[in-house]
């Protein structure tokens, strides 16, 4: 099957499940020379359908569906802030096809329509990343903690290797006064290293409460607090 990453993948309470991608850039298929856009929305629906509908679930249990892309141009090159789209008859516009997928196309660089001032911030925070409002304070601050949730994740990824490292370095430099006291000396010496840079790393982020570093860092209160003060 195809790999493929959907960015965000939410539900609300009444059930309706919304995909959301950034797209930073407007690609075109070489070999048809046709945009990807559309084609990629209708994988993604698809993807969200078997994922929703459990297998032996009849089909008319699938709940309503938003796929929402956040584009940083012009799709349609029309100007709007937002374009959304829906399956109609083409006889009769009036006529809708009442199957609760929807497709939105969120245009950051529009110039006219209706939108929230949510909204408006939240495109003025992609287009400059210019944080103007509480809710893109909101985002601003969760994006920084989850960069830096990604970082202390991988810092404990290394801690293994690195303490390896550290032990191997203690067993050569403790030769002298025994192999048992230089391993003591490498892991002492590396795991006192790592905390200190998981705690340093969460600091700087401030994304953090002391206790949270304490936890994670592994080092005790008073020393993340003489860490802070040091900083």
């Amino acid at each position: 099957s195809r790999g493929i990453r959907l960015d965000i993948i939410v539900a609300d309470d009444k059930n309706t499940h919304y995909n959301l991608e950034m797209q930073v850039k407007n690609n075109k298929n070489p070999d048809t020379d046709t945009y990807v856009l559309p084609k990629r929305s209708r994988y993604y629906q698809a993807l969200l359908d078997i994922d929703l509908l459990q297998k032996g679930q009849p089909y008319d249990l699938l709940p309503p569906t938003f796929i929402i892309f956040i584009c940083v141009f012009d799709f349609f090159e029309q100007g709007n802030y937002v374009y959304t789209l829906k399956k109609r008859c083409l006889e009769n516009l009036e006529l809708k096809l009442p199957d609760e997928a929807t497709t939105m196309i969120l245009n950051t660089k529009g110039t006219h329509g209706d939108i929230s001032k949510d909204i408006k911030s939240f495109y003025d925070y992609v287009n400059n990343h210019i944080v103007t409002t509480d809710f893109t304070k909101q985002i601003d601050d969760e994006i920084s903690y989850l960069k830096l949730d990604t970082k202390v994740r991988r810092e404990f990824m290394l801690m293994e290797a690195r303490l390896l490292d550290e032990r191997r370095e203690g067993i050569a430099e403790g030769k002298e006064i025994g192999l048992a006291e230089g391993e003591a000396i490498g892991l002492v010496k590396g795991e006192a290293e790592h905390k200190l840079k998981v705690a340093k790393l969460m600091l700087a982020k401030g994304c953090y409460s002391l206790q949270e570093i304490t936890e994670l860092s592994g080092l005790s209160l008073a020393d993340v607090e003489k860490l802070k003060e040091e900083a």
